[in-house]
């Protein structure tokens, strides 16, 4: 069986955005899975003494440039932020405590998250942000209070705390200098605009 493409992100990523709008489809034409995996690129860049694009002396601009144009090549609403970049602790946390609970599940929170960010211009930094999208996405029994305080204190739980740091770490020992970081059949892909190379990557076989 063919192995699941790596999807590594982060929710204040506009290129991550950009390909977790796409990157299902293509797998999915090629009947691959996608392993999505939030996290922080903030500790990346930390790891490694760099800077995002739009803390870059000259980049600034042309960054902003860049994601909207993208957006629009890419046919993909969006809306630069007001407030860019934002912390994604809570976001990244509640996505892997309710993958726990269910990956389909999730995979829509994740998609969420990244609309009201980037569409809609919300906070997904504020925990009660957070906490109202899990809400809108739960499926059946899900959608009530007490599922909302489940989400709140798993976000709290050691093990989903631990197993964002351990995302972080996996992602740098691939080579992860920025976000999306997708690897296909052990090959790393940096950025939106790969996802032509990477269903090249898929059709051929490699290449």
């Amino acid at each position: 069986m063919a192995k699941p493409i790596a999807f590594y992100f982060d929710f204040t990523s506009p290129y991550s955005y950009l390909a977790s709008e796409k990157i299902d489809a293509i797998a999915e034409k090629y009947g691959r899975q996608v392993q999505w995996r939030p996290v922080l690129l903030g500790a990346i860049f930390k790891a490694l003494g760099t800077v995002s694009l739009v803390k870059q002396p000259g980049m600034a601009d042309y960054s902003a440039r860049d994601f909207a144009r993208s957006a629009r090549f890419m046919d993909v609403p969006y809306v630069q932020p007001d407030n860019f970049p934002v912390s994604t602790v809570a976001a990244a946390r509640a996505y892997y405590w309710l993958h726990g609970q269910d990956c389909a599940l999730a995979r829509r929170f994740a998609h969420a998250v990244f609309r009201a960010y980037f569409a809609e211009g919300r906070d997904i930094s504020d925990v009660a942000v957070v906490l109202e999208l899990g809400l809108k996405v739960g499926a059946g029994g899900m959608k009530c209070p007490e599922w909302g305080t489940a989400l709140e204190s798993g976000m709290q739980d050691p093990a989903i705390k631990e197993r964002l740091r351990v995302e972080n770490e996996a992602v740098l020992a691939l080579g992860a200098f920025g976000a999306p970081w997708i690897i296909v059949d052990g090959e790393p892909f940096w950025g939106a605009d790969r996802l032509p190379q990477i269903e090249r990557w898929l059709e051929a076989d490699g290449f």
